[in-house]
């Protein structure tokens, strides 16, 4: 009933939003007469901040067309490789006519990007994206929005989410390099830990980035709002049924707009701040700042919905339980045994000031993955960075990034499996490994879960385009203590 009235409202309010957007520029047009008037400018800066408050976000496009590969320009298109019901396989593919910078590209890492599916659209990994593109060929998982996935392609639970990136790992190929942000790190860690178990070919390496691989260290707000509130409250107070004006009337859902009202709660006054400061850039006339505004709030307040399965099953596997850390998680009659992972090199990323994973959350992963050997482990903690900085921004691309990008390159040379006595199948509870520490500076349907080959191989040569990965020199990290390396 709830999600019928926020839609009711919505579309009472859709002619206002354009109206405060048509007098917006009535006061702003420079050929207008009413631009000319005394308090213009606050005419027009108040009513487009009413339009921006009241108008619907729709999800906004990457728009990443072109980037610099070595300093050379460098076309982008983006594609879909596999189509899902409930998800995307986007590649961002490369073209040059200049053929030593095409050699170059074909020799760079594959990377999969997997994007969180928790209210935002994977869109919000842009700056990763474009950032990852300078020296990769990057995947990245595009996840469908549950209120337009009709009744009859099933539901989707967090197996499901397994699956689909099992799936995407095995199209891409063992020289796969994987990257979870955030909620993804768990299903993740699950999803190779079960292909390592059945004697798969994992990836080359993973990259866990402020994901809460153990949600009992440092919680945050977020963690003990899930932690205190059993299963029955979230089922009652948060689930409901897609309205009949989307595709997918009828679903149990976890509704974007409620999950974006959270967001906004957790920092009210920066929101109102935020807000207050761009009238304020309006009337001063300040469109570059103005402009950024607009480009956050664009991608922060397109939010989606999530199928209620796959949500209640995360809070209670990830939030409640601890399923991964205690080793009691079971996937289709599978135990996850993250011990099982042997020639994956493993990094993750931290946050100095995530207020949404707190700090050794995601390096818990190194205490779990104990098959790994000290020296393909590897933790970073980013100076000065939230949660949103270690994957986008200044922070990013500046102090992270650069230790992502080596630590692919450094493990790209294929490990070959140790022959190690299996371990028992208990697992400890999320006792923190000796990883090396870097601190910086500053159920879907059987057969809609198969794979399906697209009509041309991922990475099919083409003429003066980024072409096949051929196995390109790595540099492969040297030996180290048992403890690891650290810098600092």
């Amino acid at each position: 009933m709830l999600y019928q009235f926020y839609e009711t409202q919505r579309a009472l309010l859709s002619p206002f939003a354009e109206f405060a957007s048509a007098t917006a520029k009535l006061y702003s047009h420079p050929l207008s007469p009413f631009a000319q008037a005394p308090g213009s400018e606050r005419m027009a800066a108040g009513f487009d901040l009413l339009h921006r408050l009241t108008k619907e976000y729709e999800k906004p496009a990457f728009g990443i067309t072109a980037v610099k590969v070595d300093g050379i320009d460098v076309a982008v298109q983006e594609q879909v490789v596999e189509n899902r019901p409930f998800c995307r396989l986007l590649r961002f593919k490369r073209y040059t006519d200049n053929a030593q910078m095409l050699e170059r590209m074909r020799a760079q890492p594959i990377v999969l990007v997997v994007a969180p599916l928790s209210g935002h659209h994977s869109t919000l990994l842009r700056d990763t994206v474009r950032t990852l593109l300078q020296d990769h060929k990057v995947y990245i998982t595009d996840w469908v929005d549950a209120r337009m996935v009709p009744m009859e392609a099933g539901s989707f639970h967090l197996a499901d989410y397994i699956a689909y990136v099992q799936d995407f790992i095995r199209l891409l190929g063992p020289e796969v390099n994987v990257i979870s942000v955030c909620q993804p790190t768990v299903p993740v860690l699950a999803a190779i830990s079960l292909m390592a178990s059945r004697g798969e070919t994992p990836p080359r390496t993973m990259t866990m980035m402020g994901g809460p691989i153990d949600a009992r260290k440092s919680p945050t707000a977020v963690n003990n709002l899930a932690m205190n509130r059993n299963i029955e409250w979230f089922e009652h107070n948060v689930i409901y049924r897609v309205p009949q004006n989307f595709p997918g009337a009828g679903r149990r859902v976890y509704p974007g707009f409620m999950q974006h009202t959270g967001f906004v709660a957790m920092n009210p006054d920066r929101h109102a701040n935020s807000h207050w400061d761009y009238f304020l850039d309006l009337v001063r006339g300040d469109d570059d700042s103005a402009e950024a505004h607009r480009q956050f709030y664009d991608e922060y307040n397109a939010v989606l919905d999530m199928d209620a399965n796959y949500y209640l099953e995360t809070i209670r596997t990830v939030f409640q339980d601890f399923s991964l850390v205690y080793g009691t998680w079971v996937v289709n009659g599978e135990p996850v045994r993250p011990q099982d992972i042997r020639t994956t090199a493993l990094l993750t990323v931290e946050g100095e000031l995530d207020d949404i994973s707190g700090a050794g959350q995601t390096e818990a992963a190194h205490g779990l993955c104990s098959g790994i050997p000290a020296e393909r482990r590897e933790h970073y903690i980013v100076k000065g960075a939230g949660h949103y900085g270690i994957f986008s921004g200044r922070r990013w691309r500046e102090m992270a990034y650069p230790e992502v990008r080596k630590f692919i390159l450094e493990h790209q040379a294929p490990m070959k499996t140790p022959a190690v006595q299996a371990e028992p199948a208990e697992v400890a509870p999320a006792v923190s490994a000796e990883a090396p520490v870097v601190e910086a500076v500053s159920t879907v349907d059987a057969d809609a879960a198969a794979v399906t080959q697209t009509t041309e191989p991922v990475d099919a040569p083409e003429t003066s385009t980024e072409a096949s990965v051929e196995e390109a020199p790595a540099a492969v990290a040297p030996a180290a203590p048992r403890r690891g390396k650290s810098r600092r």
